[in-house]
């Protein structure tokens, strides 16, 4: 229990750190982790996505510190990186200019969402 408390731990911060890299990595890599027209920070769409991975980055961060007492958080994020994966990969065979989020952000979703799923304790852990 506590190699995988600790192995949460480090996710949590891995991922926490991530998203708040959100910006620079659709700098590096747009056709994979920005979805708009032009550069980033033209796109409002984009930029109101970064805040809200950059906040919830900060969250996971803090909630590596304890991942026991944040569980809900944890778990919001695991479904809520799968329906943004699913989501994304959805409209991405749809419109083919946004192929590359195929290889970018949806494989990363859902790594989020496998890795966080599995370390989280369930609540008969807790106990």
């Amino acid at each position: 229990m506590a190699q995988r408390t600790t192995l949460l731990q480090i996710a949590l911060a891995a991922f926490g750190a991530t998203f708040l890299l959100l910006y620079p990595l659709s700098m590096v890599w747009p056709s994979g982790w920005a979805w708009h027209e032009g550069m980033p920070f033209e796109s409002q769409y984009f930029m109101m996505i970064v805040g809200v991975y950059a906040t919830l980055g900060v969250f996971l961060l803090n909630a590596a510190r304890d991942p026991q007492a944040h569980r809900s958080l944890i778990w919001f994020t695991v479904w809520s990186s799968l329906v943004h994966a699913v989501v994304m990969a959805v409209q991405s065979l749809q419109m083919p200019e946004h192929f590359g989020h195929l290889w970018g952000d949806v494989p990363a979703l859902v790594l989020v969402a496998a890795v966080l799923g599995a370390l989280v304790p369930k609540a008969a852990e807790t106990a």
